[in-house]
């Protein structure tokens, strides 16, 4: 390890003391106007991920698409007479797939988010609530 990679690994180190507003004085020194952010830690990772796409060099157009393409949320797709439950405040809510929508509660629906909406009378991801979706959450909101 040379000695630029030491100080580069020590500067790496300290930005995980600094407080917001030193690493917003670190971003206005190095780049001009810091990202409005309020999360100290997601600013961390951004001025650590720039020095040392600067001093190793950044990823390759290849790789960013692949990281875009497999970060992607997958979607399960639902065949025409398949059945989704979801419980919600107590309530077991089943959506039926039809060819060109879904069936609740006896009515035509053209999308998921329309089901959940009408369940939860605020606007949803319809299938990430009924669990489709990574990143769902089936606790009553």
């Amino acid at each position: 390890m040379t000695t630029a990679d030491d100080e580069l690994e020590a500067f790496l180190v300290s930005l995980e003391t600094m407080p917001l507003a030193a690493l917003r004085a670190e971003w206005r020194t190095r780049w001009g106007r810091p990202p409005v952010l309020r999360s100290p830690r997601l600013l961390r990772h951004l001025i650590a991920w720039r020095i040392q796409a600067i001093a190793y060099g950044d990823l390759t157009w290849d790789d960013r698409r692949r990281l875009k393409s497999a970060s992607l949320p997958t979607l399960q797709t639902l065949k025409e007479g398949s059945r989704v439950a979801r419980e919600y405040l107590g309530v077991i809510h089943e959506v039926l797939a039809e060819p060109d929508g879904f069936r609740y509660q006896e009515r035509h629906y053209r999308s998921l988010s329309a089901i959940a909406r009408e369940i939860t009378g605020v606007r949803w991801n319809g299938p990430r609530f009924f669990g489709l979706r990574a990143g769902t959450s089936h606790g009553a909101r």
